[in-house]
């Protein structure tokens, strides 16, 4: 056992592709990309979820701010956004009044088809005049934007009852303009008068969501028509 073996010269490794982080980078990716491709196959064969059906609202029937009748006659057929504010208050309108003014500019690709409608909920003040007034000051298109005024008593019945939106007075001085309230709410309708939903007008997540489901609803309907 004394006797010297050559060594046998080792054989040189050969490089393992499985040993190269570039290749487990590729795989990555290229699952990440597959995978988001199957989901987004999978969001598109899903079946769209459809807007709540919240009820029917009865006809109404009150005075526009050219003066001429406006109400459910007039918007069967077309979906509408509905807000519920006054000339002269000082705190949410303003805001509430703007938000609508984006609705009319984000859908205005619809044109008439998709209607927007504001109740006064100070009609004895609100004449047709001021609310003329008021949607010239806020840019309103008044082929597309109402703005109603009428008997308060029927206004009222149409607000808090049909459309299930708070509104009063807390007293009955009609000076007294931080005595009115009234709810905040968008309420979006169908072409029908059925209401599909409602949207707190402060919150930018249901706002941006009103959008949408406006505009889903203005392209059935259109659809629907043609």
């Amino acid at each position: 056992m004394s006797a010297d073996t050559a060594a046998t010269p080792a054989t040189p490794a050969q490089p393992s592709l499985l040993r190269h982080p570039a290749l487990w980078l590729g795989v990555a990716v290229f699952a990440f990309g597959l995978a988001a491709l199957t989901l987004g196959f999978l969001r598109s064969q899903a079946p769209s979820e459809s807007l709540p059906r919240l009820g029917t609202l009865p006809d109404f029937a009150f005075t526009r701010q050219d003066g001429s009748a406006f109400g459910s006659a007039q918007l069967r057929g077309h979906p509408y956004v509905a807000n519920f504010i006054f000339t002269r208050c000082p705190t949410v309108c303003p805001a509430f009044t703007r938000k609508m003014a984006r609705v009319q500019k984000e859908t205005d690709a619809f044109g008439p088809q998709l209607q927007l409608v504001s109740f006064s909920v100070d009609p004895t003040y609100d004449t047709p005049e001021r609310l003329a007034e008021y949607a010239h000051k806020h840019g309103a298109n008044a082929a597309r934007w109402s703005f109603l005024t009428g008997d308060y008593a029927r206004l009222k019945d149409t607000v808090v009852n049909s459309f299930k939106i708070s509104m009063g007075r807390e007293n009955l001085d009609e000076a007294d303009v931080m005595g009115i309230f009234h709810g905040n709410h968008f309420v979006l309708v169908d072409g029908t008068g059925e209401i599909r939903g409602y949207y707190e007008s402060a919150d930018d997540a249901a706002f941006e969501k009103l959008l949408r489901d406006a505009d889903r609803l203005a392209r059935e309907t259109v659809a629907g028509g043609a």
